[in-house]
């Protein structure tokens, strides 16, 4: 039987009300409670402006596509035993998606591109779907329908290396802020068989590519073959949970493939590299990875509920209600515990995972401002509610 570590994800994510299963709504789809989507907001949020400030745009696409699609980009002949059977609509075959790259591969090629427009930075924060089979689902860990933050930069070959490492940046900008170590570099290669592209000079171009990078960073890696994208090589950022268990959070992947198959250029008759890069991979493994790493005490800024207002009686409730009111106004994340709820230490017991507690007594009441007692015990003093919110952001 497996042994259940103790911040297990399983059993803290649903006790802090962050995620949870239904098998009506089946095996490997996980949905989202009150505080898993507080955090799943933070964390889209930070991503989104980190990426914004270095050059992406943000774009949407669809979780469909015909099947056409996907024979044009190759999953289907490579990854079909990873995908979702078609449905029959309307005389067409429509797939779930199994990647983003092939609908940011269409959005580059609506119009004619310049190379002064490249490196074009493409991100998305998309759903796609995996047919995992039921016995390896679990979690948050191995899921059926995954929420990844994505992107794909379209670029001149001679740019491929200078993007790579701008992508490892960000992925390392993003990892210590969410308070991530990773375990390991790998260098992921093809290994035998039908289900890699076969083309040895296109593979050896990217892996040279990332061999380059990886060199004049002075970056450790490991290699191993059999564990790249069918299209091409890869960078992956391995984590390893409290066990020891390892997997792969973030990726980046240098592509020669899909280029040629979705006819992409610029002017000049060029054809571009496409460098796919994921900064924090799919957000339910980022969850249940922060979960055991913190084990529910997550940093301010991502903490689902940032700040509690505790009044030491009912005396204290008008006031600690306009405090609430004032926290949410700031953009706090927080929430109100009535002296109702029983004495104020079973209540700061109660709320002992949230980064700010805010006590509200007659002295409080009189200076308006709260006595603000930090999750480790510390007292922090009369603290005004905007100091608390500007230390509660997602700063870049």
């Amino acid at each position: 039987m497996e042994r259940i570590i103790m911040n297990d994800h399983r059993r803290l994510g649903r006790e802090l009300g962050i995620f949870d299963t239904d098998p009506l709504i089946g095996s490997g789809l996980p949905y989202w409670l009150p505080a898993g989507a507080a955090m799943r907001k933070a964390i889209e949020d930070y991503v989104h402006e980190l990426e914004r400030r270095n050059g992406y745009q943000h774009v949407n696409s669809p979780v469909l596509g015909k099947r056409e699609l996907y024979e044009r980009s190759g999953h289907w002949s490579h990854y079909a035993d990873d995908m979702f059977p078609p449905m029959n609509v309307g005389g067409e075959e429509f797939v779930l998606r199994p990647s983003l790259c092939p609908h940011h591969a269409l959005i580059y090629r609506r119009r004619q591109r310049s190379h002064r427009e490249l490196p074009l930075r493409l991100a998305e924060l998309g759903g796609q779907y995996r047919s995992e089979l039921s016995g390896v689902l679990g979690g948050l860990t191995r899921v059926r329908s995954i929420s990844l933050n994505d992107g794909h930069v379209f670029c001149a070959p001679e740019q491929a290396a200078a993007e790579v490492s701008a992508a490892l940046d960000l992925i390392e900008a993003a990892h210590a802020r969410l308070g991530i170590r990773a375990a390991r570099y790998r260098l992921s290669l093809r290994g035998d068989g039908d289900k890699f592209v076969d083309d040895p000079v296109m593979w050896a171009r990217s892996e040279a590519v990332l061999r380059e990078v990886l060199k004049e960073r002075g970056q450790p890696y490991e290699e191993e073959r059999g564990e790249s994208a069918f299209y091409g090589p890869k960078i992956d950022i391995q984590i390893a949970d409290p066990a020891g268990r390892e997997s792969t959070l973030s990726t980046v992947q240098v592509d020669l493939y899909m280029p040629e198959r979705f006819d992409l250029g610029y002017v000049g008759g060029h054809r571009p590299a496409m460098v796919h890069r994921s900064v924090v991979g799919g957000l339910e493994r980022l969850v249940a990875h922060l979960i055991e790493v913190h084990g529910g005490a997550f940093p301010a800024w991502l903490a689902p509920v940032q700040a509690v207002v505790l009044p030491l009686s009912d005396a204290e409730l008008p006031a600690a209600e306009d405090l609430l009111r004032r926290c949410v106004a700031a953009g706090l994340r927080a929430e109100l515990a009535p002296a109702d709820r029983g004495s104020l230490g079973a209540r700061i017991r109660a709320h002992r995972l949230v980064p700010y507690q805010l006590v509200v007594g007659p002295r409080e009441v009189a200076s308006g401002l709260p006595a603000v007692r930090l999750r480790d015990g510390s007292q922090a003093g009369e603290v005004p509610i905007e100091r608390l919110a500007a230390e509660a952001r997602p700063l870049i």
